[in-house]
């Protein structure tokens, strides 16, 4: 793969795109701002991906040593030069997006996720929990952006309501997700003087925190279906996350809570398998 692609980790970045896409499928209404602010938050995504990898550049070189900045395949400088473009075309088409909704509000919005992406790789990544939720809270907060723009189009208050528990469902996910890559990369930011949850509470305690996590959205899933939005589809899709979610809490809890490198590349494998059926669940239970 192309060193300038790799680094924008287009899987992760794909994942957080789609997730505005899912307020499109949810409300009905498919329109150029959808399709915008889906470029939109792959471009953003991306370019925090390769501000990521920028301040991480000694901590991959032990973690994650075939990544393109310590592998040497792109430089800091050029690196920091990619992600300035991504940023930029990304805050124009926020620009296209407020005009097209009429509203200068979404324009705020993509301003102020800018500088948190950039504050988190520069300052908050290296401390405990707080970057976890940041992170979480990021990715939950792509599908209350998609539900913002129904908002603008449709003037539903109650489909916006919707995108908002989505979007905290997805961050409660994706903050267990965060604490388990820590506990895989505890190795690596010893060495670098990292301070993450794990490394100053212990992998048990970051354990813990992410079954409780997991459970929650488990139950998260039962309750939005009560909501009456989602058909039967949804629930029999859930069904297959939930089992990976379970599967994903007892692997946790079989290594005694502190689980081994290995045990941690492989709940991270099944989370993501998780969350995208989550997402198809919602998707299709919107048919």
């Amino acid at each position: 793969m192309n060193p300038y692609l790799k680094i924008l980790r287009p899987n992760e970045a794909l994942l957080m795109a789609i997730q505005v896409l899912i307020m499109a499928i949810v409300g009905h209404v498919f329109s150029i701002p959808f399709v915008l602010a889906t470029l939109l938050v792959f471009l953003m995504a991306g370019a925090g991906n390769v501000i990521n990898d920028v301040f991480d550049c000694k901590i991959d070189a032990v973690n994650k040593p075939d990544r393109p900045i310590p592998s040497g395949k792109i430089t800091l400088k050029n690196a920091r030069i990619y992600a300035g473009i991504l940023y930029t075309i990304s805050i124009l088409i926020s620009l296209v997006i407020s005009y097209l909704i009429n509203n200068f509000w979404f324009f705020v919005m993509i301003i102020c996720s800018a500088v948190i992406i950039y504050a988190y790789s520069r300052y908050f990544k290296v401390m405990p929990l707080v970057g976890n939720i940041i992170v979480g809270g990021m990715i939950g907060f792509c599908i209350i952006l998609g539900g913002f723009i129904l908002l603008c189009t449709t003037k539903d208050w109650n489909i916006f309501k919707v995108s908002l528990y989505i979007g905290l469902f997805s961050a409660v996910l994706n903050v267990a997700r965060e604490l388990v890559k820590d506990m895989e990369d505890v190795r690596g930011d010893q060495a670098c003087g990292a301070r993450t949850f794990p490394i100053l509470y212990g992998k048990k305690s970051s354990s813990v925190i992410t079954i409780v996590l997991l459970a929650v959205a488990v139950g998260a899933h039962i309750i939005l279906y009560t909501f009456g939005i989602f058909n039967i589809a949804y629930l029999i899709i859930f069904i297959i996350a939930a089992i990976m979610y379970i599967y994903s809490a007892y692997a946790l809890a079989a290594s005694k809570l502190e689980p081994a490198e290995a045990t941690c590349t492989k709940v991270i494998k099944y989370l993501k398998i998780a969350m995208a059926f989550s997402l198809l669940a919602i998707i299709s239970g919107s048919f």
